[in-house]
């Protein structure tokens, strides 16, 4: 796995660096600024090697506020394949909900404190760089108490939400299925229910599990 890491904290750009690169990926530049991301992805493009995936902070210089994320979309928006994966020291919902609102395959919005979990965190990455979805609960329970609100979920049982929370957070069904002690086959029950319930019909162009996520985060 090839890795871009944006970063205005010098000790937390090295550290994530160790992190990957003592676990076999290749961290191909670091970067402090938007700006800078946006250059350096942009001349690996040119190249032919745009990375697997770019780990970025949310807020960085010069104002602090969204240059990371702004730089995320604006990337993901450029290169649909490149995945994304963002960190924010809090839950900013406007910021997770505008990463998200994008291509619906290879995100991720992680809290900081995520990061000392080093094996989660590690397998995050690589699940975005793979065309996954990392989404931390605190977004995914925000998210979801703002979508509670809305009408377009509201035909799902209360489990039904819980799996389509669990789904958000990336987890796979037999995940699912541990975390709610429930069978692998009542999972998949639940999971049909709930495309069923959101009018997502088989198709061979969608990913129905992706597309249920990004409806349940953007209703």
């Amino acid at each position: 796995m090839r890795v871009v890491i944006a970063e205005d904290s010098v000790l937390l750009r090295e550290g994530l660096t160790r992190l990957l690169t003592d676990r076999g990926h290749e961290v191909v530049a670091g970067v402090g600024d938007g700006a800078a991301l946006i250059k350096t992805i942009t001349e690996l493009d040119a190249q032919g090697e745009l990375p697997d995936v770019v780990v970025a902070d949310v807020r960085m210089p010069p104002t602090h506020t969204d240059e990371g994320v702004r730089a995320a979309v604006q990337l993901r928006k450029a290169n649909p394949g490149l995945g994304v994966l963002v960190l924010s020291q809090y839950v900013e919902e406007r910021y997770a909900t505008e990463l998200l609102a994008g291509s619906s395959r290879g995100v991720g919005y992680l809290l900081k404190d995520r990061v000392a979990e080093v094996r989660e965190f590690v397998d995050a990455v690589v699940r975005v760089a793979e065309g996954g979805t990392a989404l931390d609960p605190e977004v995914v329970a925000q998210l979801l108490g703002r979508s509670r609100k809305q009408d377009v979920l509201a035909g799902l049982t209360p489990r039904e939400r819980e799996v389509l929370g669990l789904m958000a957070e990336g987890r796979t069904n037999s995940a699912i299925a541990r975390q709610l002690v429930v069978s692998d086959g009542a999972v998949e029950k639940h999971v049909s229910n709930i495309f069923l319930k959101l009018g997502l019909s088989p198709s061979e162009g969608d990913h129905r599990r992706v597309l249920a996520v990004l409806t349940y985060l953007n209703s």
